[in-house]
């Protein structure tokens, strides 16, 4: 008993509109019969759309045996190897299953063909077919014409669906063939909305989703690099299915960006497809148009192509559908070539080319549309009633396919066969399940259930036409196996697809087997940007990924990955290519630089005049100039200026904790040695010239001990603050990569250099300019004080000279911080400036010294000795004179003085006629004879003797007898000791005769 229907029993969906014409139309359907096929292919009817083969049980058959038709006709023309080829696979393979004793015994396999025209709503029509044996009929209505009940001729109950070959059909028939539980294997349909289980739950198909082609499909524009591509599909669910998957794995993947999308309309327009050629050029830098397009779409898209000669332009890459197909290329060779394809994996089955060959009009009556095949193969016609029109040659009837025609097995041919074949070994497996052991058809597979087929379906595991394993995943989809084609001009100047690959879960593509139009073997690209260089990121385009500007890292930033620039750590500089950082390079001031040759040089030619005073002094210690110089004071003098000849080597020698501790410590150590003893040497004789115009009481601090204690404590000041410096900042080195950081990173380098910043600079250095500076004042002070006396002018020419090189210093000093060669030149420039200060300091003080004790030693000797009691007791009368002065007339006191001196002095006679200011000069030489040790009296002594030389040589007249006659040395005139007339300078009480352990001559002022 055949099931009822109920409609209530299934979910309202859109699927019961397609049942509600399926009941409605089942009374319009023409009853065929095996009787009423048609025998004869001349006397077919133009109607005739279906084949049915008997059977035990009976498979139905969905092929596209002609194209879609055009202005409202459902059917064009006939498809030869789509069409025939496909369902001549179907025959076939139930012949060799009826034939097979081990695969259903006893059974026999029928089948009813459908022709689908390429069309899913024909194809819907035509597939109600199918489902009219489990329509229950009610005929309580209906009457003959002579009133007797209709006889209705009971329908084929198919068991289970081969096709269809277009996924939209696919999908449409699927709607209607689940609510009768029919299963389904499609041999053709890849459509990826198939593989929902919930939604189409008796589909199944041999062939793998489009979800695995679109992989493939990716994995081939990844590996060609093409990150820049359009997508062309044919309107329906294949085309739209292929390319959403397509674009959805771009999107996951992130490698492939998609120019354009575009869809060609199920019924295009004259001047579509030119139109779809000229938008694809909007994006010409895609280049690689991925293609889910029906075989006449993608014949049309080429033939736009070559019309708007974009030959070689574009670089195809074409889906299953396209295949190893000839006929989307034929008469379009030449812009087809380097089209690259995809098919799932194939083998020829030799058989059915054997069982094809053999056709022939007289052995193929079951097939309807067999002799429309023949006399499109063939281009003749068959008598009459021929399909083809014209004036074509008659057929014969004796034309043999592959010999008059030629004969290529279609691609999908195995698939047929392997659908077929695994419906059979379900039904084989069900038989064995409910009717192991009877022969033939039991009772209980009498009405097979669809639900459980398709149990055994999902289930079966065998190897099929092209001995390739044939399974079902749980969604019904076969694995993923594929050949990947291009289509390429061999040597003999045609055109043929060759296999470059293939596909199975991963790529496997030979590039080298690739050829091009071009001729270049290097792949052409499809990229909306070229590659950036090294060192250089992308910059991408807003909502376009794969779309960038190249900017390169710019200065101390390299590329740290494709897309940023990050700035290198401060000491370091980006390599030459800007991937990667390197240590920037560190530098010092080199011993054979200009910038140290000269320094050294000036300070060796210093080291080398110091020492050679050193030594002479040392070598004439005791003769009256070295005495009469002061001997302590110029020691620690001359040790100071060595010390800032000596520093440049420590400015210039590689810094290190050692070397950085020797330059905190004699930086400002030789300069305040040498201005501490000028310091005390200038402050002395202005105490004493104070102290002279105020009494005759000497100064305090004015002797040699003294003098040194001042100095020492003076530089002991120096010391302790660069003691505390070492606490508070211990020395150490550090690399400065601020100093030379310029906008070029190449020319960068870093600086070793001691930790002295130049805030330190100067305070180390700011004492001894301190000292300089009260010297300098202590020098203007004693600017009047005769000439020669004491070194006050040599030592205020020496102070003067030195304070223009140190304003000269800063400046350059200072004013060179930010260039590039701050550290040379602030370097030389303190290395310069100490030595041209110690030189100064040599060059005036003692230089004439050593002039005159090496070349002119006749006045470096005593010459007579002068009694310092003498010039105590001058220095009591000048007391004497200062409180007459202001009562007694000039003369008087002038006579009174005299003869107190004359009664006193071993000179007798020598003041007459000496003016009074004369006497304070006895007071002055007081001061200093108060200070003066035995040693010192001795250089007293000399000074006298070398004032009286001087006298002899200067202008100073001799008075006749041993000594001057009282009144003969005239007014401005004084009787020195060796009984001359010695003309005195100056006037009023300015009138003075000074001698000092610190001067070399005794001189009138």
């Amino acid at each position: 008993m055949e099931p009822q229907w109920n409609p209530t029993s299934y979910p309202q969906s859109p699927s019961l509109i397609f049942l509600l014409m399926a009941t409605t139309y089942t009374w319009f359907l023409p009853v065929t019969s095996p009787q009423r096929i048609p025998t004869d292919p001349a006397a077919a009817p133009e109607y005739a759309h279906s084949i049915r083969l008997d059977g035990d049980i009976i498979l139905g058959g969905l092929f596209p045996v002609h194209s879609r038709g055009d202005r409202g006709t459902p059917c064009g023309e006939l498809k030869k190897e789509k069409g025939i080829h496909r369902l001549e696979a179907m025959m076939f393979a139930i012949d060799l299953i009826n034939k097979d004793p081990e695969l259903l015994p006893n059974i026999t396999l029928g089948a009813r063909i459908l022709d689908t025209c390429s069309r899913d709503t024909y194809a819907l029509e035509q597939s109600l077919t199918f489902v009219q044996a489990l329509i229950e009929r009610d005929g309580s209505d209906v009457r003959c014409a002579n009133g007797d009940p209709p006889i209705f001729t009971k329908p084929d109950k198919i068991v289970g669906v081969i096709g269809a070959a277009a996924s939209s059909v696919s999908i449409m028939v699927a709607n209607i063939l689940r609510l009768f539980k029919i299963p389904q294997i499609s041999y053709a349909s890849t459509a990826p909305e198939l593989s929902d289980n919930t939604r189409y739950d008796f589909f199944s198909r041999v062939v793998p989703p489009d979800s695995y082609q679109a992989q493939a499909m990716m994995d081939i524009v990844t590996a060609m690099e093409w990150n820049y591509v359009s997508t062309l599909a044919s309107e329906g669910n294949y085309g739209e299915s292929g390319v959403e998957a397509f674009i959805q794995i771009s999107r996951e993947t992130g490698g492939v960006c998609i120019a354009q999308s575009l869809k060609i309309p199920r019924e295009p327009r004259p001047g579509e497809f030119d139109k779809i050629i000229r938008r694809l050029l909007e994006t010409s830098n895609a280049r690689a148009i991925i293609m889910f397009a029906n075989e006449d779409d993608i014949r049309r898209v080429l033939d736009a192509a070559k019309r708007n000669n974009q030959t070689g332009h574009f670089l195809w890459v074409g889906s299953d559908s396209w295949g190893s197909k000839i006929s989307p290329v034929v008469g379009q060779e030449r812009v087809a070539e380097g089209a690259i394809t995809i098919l799932p994996k194939r083998a020829s089955v030799d058989a059915f080319d054997r069982y094809f060959r053999s056709r022939s009009l007289s052995n193929n009556r079951r097939n309807v549309w067999f002799a429309e095949f023949w006399e499109e193969n063939f281009n003749c016609k068959l008598g009459m009633h021929g399909k083809r029109p014209g004036s074509l040659k008659k057929c014969t009837g004796l034309e043999k396919v592959g010999r008059d025609s030629s004969y290529e097995q279609e691609g999908k041919v195995q698939f047929v066969m392997d659908a077929v074949y695994a419906m059979a070994h379900a039904l084989h497996r069900m038989h064995r399940e409910l009717c192991y052991g009877y022969p033939g058809l039991c009772p209980r597979m009498a009405n097979i259930d669809g639900k459980e087929l398709l149990s055994h379906i999902r289930a079966v595991n065998f190897n099929g036409s092209a001995n390739t394993p044939v399974v079902f995943n749980e969604n019904g989809d076969a694995p993923g196996r594929y050949d990947i084609f291009q289509y390429q001009n061999t040597n003999r100047s045609t055109a043929e697809y060759r296999v470059i690959g293939s596909w199975t879960n991963k790529l496997h593509l030979r590039v080298e087997a690739m050829r091009w139009k071009s001729g270049d073997p290097s792949l052409p690209p499809s990229v909306c940007s070229i590659p950036c260089r090294t060192g250089e990121r992308k910059k991408v385009v807003k909502g376009v990924p794969c779309c960038w500007h190249c900017e390169r890292c710019e200065g101390y930033h390299y590329q740290a990955s494709e897309f940023t620039c990050e700035l290198c750590p401060y000491e370091m500089r980006p390599d030459t290519n800007r991937t990667g950082c390197v240590p920037i390079p560190i530098i010092k001031l080199e011993w054979h630089s200009p910038w140290a040759v000269v320094p050294v040089f000036i300070s060796m030619l210093g080291i080398i005049a110091t020492s050679f005073v050193i030594v002479t002094f040392v070598r004439y210690n005791d003769t009256p100039i070295v005495r009469a110089s002061g001997r302590e004071m110029s020691y620690v003098l001359l040790t100071g200026i060595f010390l800032c000849y000596a520093i440049t080597f420590l400015m210039i020698a590689t810094p290190d904790v050692g070397v950085c501790s020797f330059r905190r410590i004699f930086l400002g150590l030789g300069m305040c040695f040498s201005y501490a003893a000028l310091l005390t040497k200038t402050n002395r004789i202005h105490r004493i010239f104070e102290q002279g115009k105020k009494s005759v009481t000497a100064p305090r601090f004015i002797s040699p001990a003294s003098q040194l204690v001042i100095t020492f404590s003076l530089i002991s000041v120096q010391l302790l603050g660069v003691f505390v410096w070492f606490a508070v900042d211990p020395p150490h080195t550090v690399v400065d990569y601020g100093e030379q950081r310029t906008q070029d990173p190449l020319a960068a380098r870093g600086v070793l250099k001691c930790d002295i910043s130049d805030l330190s600079l100067i305070c180390s250095l700011g004492y001894s300019i301190l000292l300089m500076v009260t010297c300098t004042v202590y020098a203007i002070k004693t600017r009047s004080v005769p000439e020669t006396f004491n070194e006050a002018k040599p030592i205020g020419f020496t102070m003067y000279t030195t304070c223009i090189i140190w304003l000269a210093f800063i400046p350059i000093f200072f004013g060179t911080s930010q260039s590039a060669e701050r550290m040379y030149i602030q370097t030389t420039t303190l290395t310069i400036s100490l030595s041209l200060s110690a030189s100064v300091s040599l060059g005036m003080l003692y230089m004439p010294k050593v002039y005159i004790i090496l070349f002119h030693p006749e006045q470096n000797v005593p010459k007579r000795k002068r009694s310092f009691k003498a010039i105590v007791t001058a220095a009591t009368m000048s007391g004497k004179l200062s409180q007459k002065g202001g009562d007694r007339p000039n003369g008087e006191v002038k006579t009174e003085l005299c003869e107190s001196m004359e009664t006193n002095s071993e000179f007798p006679g020598s003041c007459r006629k000496a003016p009074v200011g004369i006497f304070s000069t006895h007071m002055a030489q007081a001061h200093l004879a108060s200070a003066t040790q035995s040693s010192e009296t001795r250089e007293l002594e000399h000074l006298f003797e070398q004032t009286d030389s001087k006298a002899d040589e200067t202008g100073s007249r001799t008075l006749p007898g041993n000594r001057p006659a009282a009144g003969t040395c005239e007014d401005g005139e004084v009787s020195s000791p060796n009984n001359r007339c010695q003309a005195l300078e100056g006037n009023g009480s300015n009138r003075m005769l000074i001698s000092s352990g610190f001067g070399t001559e005794r001189s009138v002022i």
